[in-house]
């Protein structure tokens, strides 16, 4: 496999300023058999209210780059060999883990890729919004929970004042999924990443909430990293999509334009 970046266009960088951008990042594991390298210098901007798709197969290092924008990779083992993560001009790379916690949540937000194993099964679901918005915001509890009703009804979950009392396990796959939506959305993140947001929905879910991130986008003005290894998913939602491999970036740009001719053997495998 050349180990070589296709680029079929980055005129979006020159049209906006971007909101993220991700500089040689690398990063690598410890394991019995020494270090492995999950993320091997990629390069990479996310402009305000974009959609930017990073594609590719399990194992190729999509979530490992997801999780270090937000510092959430266990160090050790993971360890960040190099890079820089920038954001509002500040690497987010050098903050202090207490500058890192205000930051998660309020201004980069992320839904993870299992809802069930995300939110905590011992809580309501209001004590896990209303605990976001206090943790975040200068609210009280009666406002936080007028507001999680709120978030709650914007992401279109029925009832959505009665299921503030609910436990995780007492709602469906697709409902999960709409509580992560709203606790992600719960402080007007400028950032949203979304690891896998439709895996193990059913297909009429899948489109449901990838309609209710597009809508979402377009009334707050923020912007989108998805990850996925869905194409389907890529065409419905992105303007530019990242093809990911063994740790690299492959080939990237215009998300149409990527899928009507891909360049890189790696890409027309997937197609």
């Amino acid at each position: 496999m050349p180990n070589r970046t296709f680029s079929l266009s980055d005129h979006n960088k020159q049209m906006s300023h971007p909101e993220l951008e991700v500089k040689n990042l690398k990063i690598s594991f410890s394991t019995p058999k020494g270090k492995l390298t999950a993320v091997n210098g990629i390069n990479f901007h996310l402009n305000r209210g974009e959609t930017l798709a990073l594609v590719g197969e399990s194992g190729c290092g999509k979530t490992v780059t997801a999780l270090s924008i937000l510092r959430l990779l266990s160090e050790p083992p993971a360890e960040i060999i190099s890079g820089k993560i920038l954001f509002s001009g500040q690497d987010l790379l050098t903050l202090s883990p207490k500058s890192l916690q205000n930051l998660r949540g309020q201004s980069i937000s992320m839904i993870f890729q299992d809802p069930m194993t995300s939110l905590n099964p011992v809580l309501t679901i209001g004590e896990q919004i209303v605990e976001t918005l206090l943790r975040h915001t200068t609210m009280n509890r009666q406002d936080a929970l007028n507001r999680s009703v709120k978030l709650l009804g914007r992401v279109e979950l029925p009832s959505p004042k009665e299921k503030l009392s609910y436990y995780p396990h007492q709602l469906s796959g697709g409902m999960r999924q709409r509580v992560m939506i709203a606790m992600a959305l719960a402080c007007s993140p400028r950032i949203l990443i979304a690891d896998e947001p439709t895996t193990a929905l059913d297909v009429l879910i899948q489109a449901q909430i990838l309609d209710l991130l597009e809508s979402l986008k377009q009334e707050t003005g923020m912007s989108i990293l998805i990850i996925t290894h869905d194409l389907g998913v890529v065409a419905e939602i992105a303007q530019r999509v990242m093809v990911m491999y063994a740790g690299e970036i492959v080939e990237s740009g215009p998300a149409q334009a990527l899928l009507n001719k891909p360049y890189h053997p790696y890409t027309k495998g997937l197609i």
